[in-house]
């Protein structure tokens, strides 16, 4: 039935953790190619311009995939926290209520987009050449936002009940589909932007609908009512609030990649004009790739923590952080070296201009310069958060991009125009992770049998 809480007790720690990331890692692993297939089609048949289109839709991607996380990442810590309470009756009231609450959001944010979307993509920092191009992209993709967004709320709820491959599959299933139809209409039939954003849709709708006939069983298995009388029974706006404030922080961890990306078109746009917009773009969607090992086992810890919490298994919850930690940080290295070693060709997919290309090697090289140690950071955020610490997990959670980054950003790109940008990455990462080894210094030495107050409830 896809549904197996038994994967959160069998086996030894490491076993257990390794069966929710290996799926979440090659998942978002990939998602990223799922979303770098678009920019590889058109920067190779259409242009550096429809890259710098694709990069200024960026923030809209990251806000509706964010709104999606907000709810989502919420539900899975709740509904595994009632997995180990054996609560029920509370677990069947979060599954329905995330559902209604993430599809209330993304209609109303989607339809808000689509009313101001010239007034957006300006704001976005789009110029005279890339705003037909950001415009056209836009609003196809709009249409595919609600599909993805419920996608994900779904495999959500049932990776938190121990169904660890279904993002995994619901995933590929996208991103091959978005591969063959972007060649399709890209490469073959020239569509350009257009058919890249119709290949976007196109794949979320068959992964939303692979994703829907899962939770079929699911819903079979909790008798979960999903009409008037059922709903009227079961939504609460205490239970809203009570998911919404769990996923906040990785909503802000996701919609500040957004806000900064709209600070840095601008910024780039008037230091470096279209170019420095380019660079930012394809820099943005290569240094992911890092950020798979992180998240990938950030995330998988956060269930694991959080059931471990509920059952008060505190000794074993304890082993899962330290095991994620020593993970994460050997994980991100092997990303990272890769990712350092092999730049040049990986950059070159996008561009086949030399001079960019060499420029912006050099660039990315920067930027992830010691990348690898965030993943502590991460891991302190998804920690609090899976034992329902949402204060900490907020202040982290806002850190790392709005505290840090952008302050410097701003006093670097103003003295030394482009490549102060680059060089702001590498500072912001040195001081989030040396505040995030602070917290998880904290919360180790933190007696939770006897320490523990209303804010970890």
């Amino acid at each position: 039935m896809g549904i197996d809480n038994k994967i959160f007790t069998t086996g030894k720690t490491k076993s257990i953790l390794l069966k929710f990331a290996i799926p979440t890692i090659i998942s978002l692993l990939v998602v990223e190619l799922y979303n770098m297939v678009d920019t590889v089609f058109v920067g190779r048949h259409v242009g550096t311009d429809a890259i710098g289109a694709l990069t200024l839709a960026f923030p809209v991607q990251r806000l509706l995939s964010a709104l999606a996380l907000l709810v989502g990442v919420g539900t899975t810590t709740i509904v595994a926290r009632n997995l180990g309470e054996k609560n029920y009756d509370e677990l069947k009231k979060t599954i329905i209520n995330s559902l209604v609450l993430n599809m209330g959001i993304l209609i109303t944010v989607i339809l808000s987009l689509y009313i101001f979307k010239e007034k957006i993509i300006y704001f976005l920092g789009a110029s005279e050449v890339t705003y037909p191009l950001a415009q056209e992209y836009i609003s196809i993709i709009l249409i595919g936002g609600l599909f993805q967004g419920l996608g994900i709320v779904m495999c959500c709820i049932m990776t938190a009940l121990g169904n660890t491959k279904i993002t995994l599959l619901s995933n590929s299933l996208g991103a091959v589909t978005n591969i063959i139809v972007d060649f399709i209409l890209v490469a073959l039939l020239g569509f350009g932007v257009k058919g890249a954003a119709f290949a976007t849709v196109l794949s979320q709708f068959l992964a939303f609908l692979f994703a829907l006939i899962k939770f079929m069983k699911v819903k079979k298995y909790y008798s979960l009512n999903f009409t008037m009388k059922g709903l009227s029974k079961h939504l609460s706006f205490d239970m809203s609030k009570v998911i919404l404030s769990i996923g906040f922080s990785t909503f802000i961890v996701e919609i500040s990649d957004a806000v900064v990306a709209v600070i840095l078109n601008n910024l780039l746009y008037v230091k470096g004009g279209d170019a420095a917009v380019v660079m930012i773009g394809i820099i943005t969607r290569v240094s992911m790739f890092m950020f798979i090992a992180i998240i990938g086992i950030s995330s998988s810890m956060q269930p694991i923590v959080a059931y471990n919490y509920g059952a008060e298994n505190y000794e074993e919850m304890r082993n899962t952080l330290k095991v994620s930690m020593k993970t994460v940080t050997f994980i991100s290295v092997v990303f990272w070296a890769i990712l350092i070693i092999f730049s040049n060709g990986i950059i070159g997919f996008f561009l086949k201009d030399k001079s960019l290309l060499n420029e912006t090697v050099k660039a990315f090289r920067m930027c992830i310069s010691i990348l690898p140690t965030v993943g502590l950071y991460y891991i302190a955020i998804y920690f609090y958060q899976a034992i329902g610490d949402a204060k900490n997990s907020f202040f982290l959670s806002i850190y790392r991009q709005l505290v840090i980054f952008i302050p410097i950003s701003l006093v670097l790109i103003n003295f030394m125009g482009v490549p102060g940008a680059w060089i702001s990455f590498p500072i912001s990462d040195a001081i989030s992770a040396l505040t995030s080894i602070y917290f998880l210094y904290k919360v180790w030495n933190l007696d939770f049998e006897y320490d523990t107050d209303e804010s970890y409830a």
